[in-house]
């Protein structure tokens, strides 16, 4: 087998602490999922401010060319320009085409054409809207597309400025699908880069159920058995791949929430990938995919067709109250405010699905395909649903505000928010609601607050028959996101009590409540036991401020983050120590002074903390949200002379820099990649 590259020594040894984890603590979570803001699900976007924007997370420079990869977090979604001799090419651009204009304008390389790896299911391409500027669009010849484009076959080599682009047929997730293997023109046999598309993902491959029944998904995962060992596996180690989606997307199950990976890591990590027999491989495929949601299939169509261009689109009116209130009972009402507004009030037959989330994704989920939903919220709030709702396919039939319905002296429905304290109280004195947990099964069986009912939000408006629609109900999920849209589900359908629990599952963690962890096969069929999470001590990121300015010795500092980010910045004082070797050091049980553990967002420092505590008296604790709480929550300290000045939570993580290059850039032929510095963009918050 070949070697895995030393720098992904980390995260591939991450995977292992996961799995320690789980079995170190049997019957209680991994402490992955219990660390706060670490419970992750098809809700999480990102809590960057550039969530809803084609960001740019990272470049990749070679000799005669660079790859910068874009991230549409509420929909997972990776694109990427390759940029080249005073040209650039897009791959699998987004429909709302304005920052590769201009990235393009910016580097002065206007766009040649327009890369499409297969026909996208989960989101409208932005091909057409390069096409009617006379670019061209390259795709599989096969792919029965209905606009003009130029055919693309197994083998072809595209010459592209000073790069080569060799096609690879890499069908599995869709029959058309290709991906792009770059190399550089001065050295076209030694490929650096491949754009697999939904081929391959971090840590898993593309769902093959999606052609409806045009193809069997039996088939299409074969497919991709003898896509990985005829087309990717022969690859060298060192090739990084680039895929269309992260962590999040529903066109495959359980992504790393990592943007890049390499040939060699995938070799040796991606579960799939480990099965050399084909029907082990198909199995283990098909085994646990999530229901692909309803607009998948009329996205897909619309990238075939063609779709108009957004500017076609017509403009959506606003309606007033007494309009809305004659068509009410007939019409879809979305309510884009956040969780605790929409608690607050809200107009009756109302669905929550908040502007800072996943909003297209659970718009394509519960709206009907076809419908336009009349939008609530503020003019910014709407005009920015409006826009969003094009790169899934839906429109809307008018907007809104909350205030106008309320002035006019219509009926407002409301909602009480039960704080997880107040809600263990009622369970423990036996006077506790119904209680309706709207996440997905699996999701459930992993973590529950109690004995509560699974009902996946889905599938709420059928299954909520069997409950008393007179009783009162709580909805529950992991952060209230998707409760919330619960309430509005359960009320359209005569529930008159519904609530929702405040801050959902991770708050009630973080209040050091008890959850139900399944133990063994069988423990479906009996009460599940109630176990208190033992979570290790946590520092608060104000507390070791503190501590850094008045008493710098008084504790040990150990930065557990790739050695790489540590020389970018680090707390002063601090030392980088693997996490593999922070677990096995015997030296570090000893001492009286705590050891604070700290990586970037408190994830892996909780897990770690958890371990260390176990073994030793010495006090360990986890800096509480990572570095990047710590640079939040006080922008403007610098911990040292050199260290970066931080200016929000977008940019915890890339230090924002006059000098765009790198401080030890690479030569020309090095395959490192090298982070970009972000465009600066008006902050807005994309919490669920």
């Amino acid at each position: 087998m070949k070697k895995l590259p030393e720098f992904h020594r980390s995260v591939a040894f991450t995977a292992t602490i996961l799995l320690a984890c789980f079995f170190c603590f049997s019957g209680l979570i991994p402490f992955s999922a219990l660390a706060s803001g670490a419970l992750k699900d098809s809700e999480s976007a990102s809590h960057s401010d550039t969530a809803a924007i084609h960001d740019p997370i990272a470049t990749y420079e070679f000799s005669g060319f660079k790859v910068v990869q874009f991230n549409l977090a509420v929909l997972s979604h990776y694109s990427y320009m390759i940029f080249s001799n005073g040209k650039s090419m897009v791959v699998d651009p987004g429909r709302d085409i304005e920052t590769y204009l201009e990235w393009a304008a910016r580097e002065k390389s206007p766009v040649a054409g327009v890369m499409l790896t297969h026909s996208h299911a989960d989101f409208v391409a932005g091909h057409m809207e390069f096409a009617s500027a006379d670019c061209p669009v390259f795709q599989n010849s096969t792919s029965g597309a209905e606009y003009p484009f130029k055919g693309l076959v197994d083998g072809q080599v595209l010459p592209f400025q000073g790069t080569s682009i060799k096609i690879l047929a890499t069908p599995g997730h869709t029959p058309d699908g290709m991906s792009f293997l770059i190399s550089s023109a001065s050295a076209p046999l030694k490929p650096l880069i491949c754009l697999t598309g939904d081929a391959l993902f971090v840590g898993s491959i593309g769902r093959p159920d999606l052609m409806g029944g045009s193809m069997s998904a039996a088939s299409l995962a074969s497919m991709s058995f003898d896509t990985w060992n005829s087309k990717f596996s022969p690859l060298d180690d060192s090739v990084i791949v680039l895929p269309a989606h992260g962590a999040g997307s529903l066109c495959g199950a359980h992504l790393r929430d990592e943007p890049s990976t390499t040939i060699g890591r995938e070799r040796e990590t991606n579960p799939y990938l480990i099965h050399t027999n084909r029907n082990d491989f198909i199995m283990s495929v098909l085994e646990g995919l999530p229901e692909a949601p309803q607009y998948f299939k009329h996205n897909a169509a619309m990238n075939r067709m063609g779709p108009e261009k957004i500017q076609k689109v017509k403009k959506t009116p606003k309606i007033g109250a007494n309009d809305l209130e004659r068509i009410l009972k007939k019409s879809i009402l979305i309510d884009l405010r956040n969780p605790e507004l929409f608690a607050g009030g809200h107009i009756p037959e109302s669905i929550n699905i908040g502007i800072r989330g996943r909003f297209e994704t659970w718009t394509g989920i519960m709206i009907p395909w076809g419908t336009e939903p009349i939008l609530i919220g503020e003019s910014l709030e709407t005009s920015e649903a409006v826009f969003r709702l094009n790169r899934i396919g839906y429109r809307s039939s008018g907007t809104i505000t909350f205030d106008e319905w309320k002035t006019a002296g219509k009926k407002i429905m409301s909602n009480q928010r039960i704080r997880p304290v107040e809600l263990h109280k009622m369970i423990t004195q036996g006077t506790g609601p119904i209680i309706v947990d709207v996440r997905l099964p699996n999701e459930w069986m992993g973590l529950r607050i109690g004995n509560i009912i699974n009902m996946p939000l889905n599938k709420l408006s059928l299954l909520c028959s069997n409950l008393d629609p007179l009783q009162q109900v709580v909805t529950v999920c992991n952060s209230a996101y998707r409760s919330s849209m619960g309430i509005g589900i359960l009320e359209k359908a005569g529930f008159v009590n519904v609530s929702s629990l405040d801050g959902g599952s991770e708050a009630w963690i973080n209040a050091g409540l008890p959850v139900l962890k399944p133990q063994g096969s069988n423990s479906g069929a009996t009460a599940l036991p109630l176990r208190i999470l033992e979570l290790p001590d946590r520092m608060e990121p104000q507390e070791l401020k503190r501590l850094i300015l008045d008493m710098p010795d008084s504790f040990e500092i150990m930065d557990i983050r790739p050695s790489v980010s540590f020389s970018e910045y680090h707390l002063p004082g601090s030392r980088n120590i693997h996490i593999a070797d922070l677990l096995e050091n015997q030296e570090l049980l000893v001492g009286s002074v705590p050891l604070v553990i700290v990586d970037r967002d408190g994830t892996l420092s909780m897990m770690a903390a958890a371990l260390i505590s176990r073994k030793t008296k010495r006090p360990v604790k986890a800096l509480f949200g990572g570095l990047e709480a710590y640079w939040t929550n006080s922008p403007d300290l610098s911990p040292d002379s050199t260290g970066p000045n931080f200016t929000g939570v977008g940019a915890v993580t890339r230090p924002e820099s006059k000098n765009p290059v790198p401080k030890n850039p690479a030569s020309p032929s090095q395959s490192t990649p090298k982070e970009i510095q972000p465009v600066k963009k008006v902050k807005k918050s994309a919490g669920c």
